[in-house]
């Protein structure tokens, strides 16, 4: 996500030395309003942080308590066709209140909002995929044998986060939107749901891979990231809950806090780094600040031993989980997990995820960017070393190799700074602007597009740089933020001197999985009660999509 106004925040941060923030479109400003309590909790846990199949918490009294217990099942596949929004639409039934009359931090306006509907839905009929050229004219008859090239799904901003870290904000999210999220502590079970959703749609519409967006997790952590590849790779078992083991609804397999075991995706994933993935919250360089392993909440953190888990600030129990990541850390992390997931040896090395992978029996190759920053800052940041040293010879290769390019990175162009944003991060004043990155993409024939995420919202553009070649730039919405969707994509070679990439959005399917759908709910409600954007973006021409492009030469 963008970040939002928060200079008051940070004079108050500043202050306590303990700055945190998560970014947001919305343009808020203004004090949070005083519904935080007081907690002076001293638990703690001690000793290593603890591996993917254990119970990572412990109780008040530090005593170990599911090690010895038998592994919970996996949900059940789901079965097929999973509806896309072509066919089928998820609309909220409540409009969106402008004056935001209920404050969703407030444990008894979400009981509120939830019985007044805010977090209702209609089903209804689907939207047409609508063709789309770069000149807007009428796209020419496919030929008479067209062919798939690949198929693959987009999946986005799914920020998990530990909401119980003594680094977040969740007090400020009046100034700064998506510090806090009702449903944040249900997103391992989302995305639990994400995966049986994309297996199911596997079974139906075979896939070559799931492509990450970026902001996988939220605040930068160790634990956050173990959780979410556990949940990718269908580890015996995850338990998304930091320090005191939580239990708010008591007995096992039945609320957010409790460990479950994932589904693990059918096809390979593939990594892509966001802001949220290296910077805490989203937007501070990690080295300025002390772990968020123990100490004060001073912004606002969740407290799951009281009714409703309200956001407390004071002493926060401790969790060397929590650890901060490094992205040389991270990206070494992850390539030596499974395949490797795309890092490449030559990543490992460089410290950032830039790598390319061709997609078997076709001309195409997917190249991934990284483009957020560690000096600070939620927007992008490509610089011309970057141009020169990598993707100026990245692309050079594929040319000369006769390969068509999808580009893909965590921002879009038009999420591109000079790496400052209100006065944190460090300003380079050779950045690329939006405008210099467009040219230089246009210089390259064969780029059809340039893939996104960050703005938690469907989006699709001509990108028609001066002088340059067209292509397309498309953006995939928040798996997190309503209207949690993932977007399945097809390349086809119309054969008639034409590509098609075809796009349609499509919903999680929570059959089977309560807590992921009471997640689902309070993000509807998220939206309606006026504290999130509206993900489905400006209108039917961002969504379902078939975009034309002439076959490069």
């Amino acid at each position: 996500m963008s970040f939002g106004r928060l200079v008051p925040v940070l004079l108050v941060l500043a202050a306590c030395n303990s700055p945190t923030a998560s970014d947001s479109d919305s343009d808020t400003s203004g004090d949070a309003p005083d519904t935080t309590t007081t907690t002076t909790a001293t638990s703690t846990t001690t000793g290593e942080p603890p591996e993917p199949t254990t119970s990572s918490t412990t109780d008040d009294d530090s005593t170990s308590t599911s090690t010895t217990e038998p592994l919970p099942e996996p949900l059940a596949p789901l079965p097929g066709p999973v509806p896309l929004t072509d066919e089928e639409l998820r609309t909220p039934t409540h409009p969106v209140d402008e004056d935001k009359l209920l404050d969703l931090r407030v444990p008894a306006d979400v009981e509120k909002a939830l019985a007044e509907g805010y977090g209702d839905v209609e089903l209804g009929p689907g939207e047409p995929v609508l063709p789309r050229t770069l000149d807007d004219q009428e796209p020419p008859a496919p030929g008479p044998a067209p062919k798939l090239l690949t198929r693959f799904v987009h999946l986005a901003d799914t920020q998990l986060a530990d909401d119980e870290s003594p680094a977040r904000l969740a007090a400020f999210d009046e100034v700064s939107g998506g510090a806090f999220r009702p449903q944040e502590g249900h997103v391992c079970h989302m995305l639990n749901a994400g995966v049986r959703t994309i297996n199911a749609l596997h079974v139906d519409t075979p896939l070559d891979f799931v492509l990450l967006g970026g902001d996988n997790t939220d605040n930068a952590q160790s634990n956050e990231l173990e959780w979410f590849m556990g949940i990718l790779n269908g580890a015996p078992v995850v338990e998304c809950d930091s320090a005191i083991d939580d239990d708010p609804v008591p007995g096992p397999d039945n609320d957010q806090k409790d460990r479950f075991a994932p589904v693990g995706l059918d096809v390979p994933w593939r990594w892509v780094t966001g802001n949220h993935d290296i910077l805490r919250q989203g937007t501070f360089a990690i080295l300025d600040f002390s772990e968020p392993i123990e100490g004060e909440s001073v912004g606002g953190t969740r407290d799951y031993g009281q009714p409703g888990a309200p956001i407390v600030k004071g002493t926060v129990p401790a969790d060397p989980a929590r650890a901060f990541l490094e992205e040389p850390d991270q990206v070494a992390l992850v390539a030596g997990d499974g395949d490797g997931h795309g890092i490449t040896a030559a990543a490992v090395e460089l410290g950032r995820a830039f790598y390319t992978f061709d997609v078997e029996g076709t001309p195409l190759r997917i190249f991934v960017l990284s483009t957020a920053t560690i000096t600070g800052a939620s927007l992008g940041l490509i610089r011309p070393v970057d141009l020169e040293n990598i993707i100026g010879p990245t692309l050079d290769q594929a040319v000369a190799d006769g390969k068509w390019v999808i580009v893909t990175s965590h921002h879009r162009s038009g999420s591109l700074s000079n790496g400052q944003e209100f006065g944190i991060g460090t300003k380079f004043d050779d950045a690329l602007t939006p405008e210099q990155w467009r040219e230089f993409l246009g210089g390259y024939d064969n780029v059809i597009m340039h893939l996104a995420a960050h703005t938690h919202r469907l989006m699709a553009e001509p990108m028609l740089p001066a002088g340059g070649h067209p292509y397309w730039e498309m953006v995939t919405p928040s798996l997190n933020d309503f209207p949690s969707q993932m977007r399945m994509i097809e390349v086809w070679d119309q054969d008639n001197g034409s590509l098609t990439i075809r796009a349609r959005a499509f919903d999680l399917v929570t059959d089977g999985d309560p807590i992921a759908e009471h997640g689902r709910t309070l993000a509807v409600a998220d939206f309606t009660t006026g504290w999130e954007n509206d993900g489905r973006g400006t209108g039917p021409d961002q969504r379902n999509v078939e975009l034309w492009i002439p076959t490069p030469d």
